[in-house]
């Protein structure tokens, strides 16, 4: 079974001042921990100079609590962290990573307060975050004579299917990476459209 959600497309920023601190939050693409937390360092490093860089991620799909961390990165017990993680977790994106960066203007906001601005800043940031759809995808190769492949390359764009390589020998091989929920239909009309010509091999997840 495949799953297909939205996921950040890239690195994004807002910023937003609160009672005199500014809160600056960066969000980005989070496919696992490691990235997540390479994410984190970076923006981290870039804002060395902050009294606080909290963070939280979500490296699965949307609301999954599998793959999470989060971190009130001095600020007191559970009035950062959380609430960002508590943010991500309720967004609908999965595979998302959120740092909110704070420069303390002198004006204690309570733990209430807190709280409101930091789960505020990753909601305001996932508003106008620019998304697009996470898609599972298996390894399939096609070969194939010459007078199928035009047929054949039109039924794979059709179905959104990546071409990963092409080989043109004697008979063409096709590398392509298909989205799990349409590779029945795929192999079926493959075959159909050159009358079970085509060798159509699924390869083994992970080779």
């Amino acid at each position: 079974m495949s799953d297909r959600y939205p996921v950040p497309k890239g690195r994004h920023r807002v910023s937003e001042s609160i009672r005199r601190s500014r809160f600056v939050t960066t969000v980005g693409p989070a496919p696992d921990e490691e990235v997540a937390r390479a994410f984190i360092e970076e923006v981290r490093d870039e804002f060395s100079d902050a009294t606080h860089n909290c963070w939280a991620f979500v490296a699965g799909p949307p609301g999954s609590t599998a793959r999470v961390g989060m971190s009130d990165d001095g600020e007191p017990h559970q009035t950062a962290g959380r609430p960002m993680l508590n943010a991500l977790l309720h967004s609908g994106v999965g595979e998302v990573v959120a740092v909110v960066t704070r420069y303390y203007g002198g004006v204690k906001l309570g733990r209430g307060g807190l709280g409101r601005a930091y789960s505020g800043g990753v909601q305001l940031a996932l508003a106008s975050l620019p998304l697009v759809e996470r898609v599972d995808r298996v390894p399939v190769r096609i070969r194939l004579g010459y007078d199928a492949v035009d047929a054949v390359l039109r039924l794979l764009e059709e179905h959104g299917v990546e071409r990963v390589s092409d080989d043109w020998g004697r008979r063409v091989t096709l590398e392509l990476a298909v989205p799990c929920d349409d590779l029945e239909r795929v192999v079926r009309e493959v075959r159909d459209c050159t009358a079970g010509t085509a060798d159509v091999v699924v390869e083994p997840e992970g080779s």
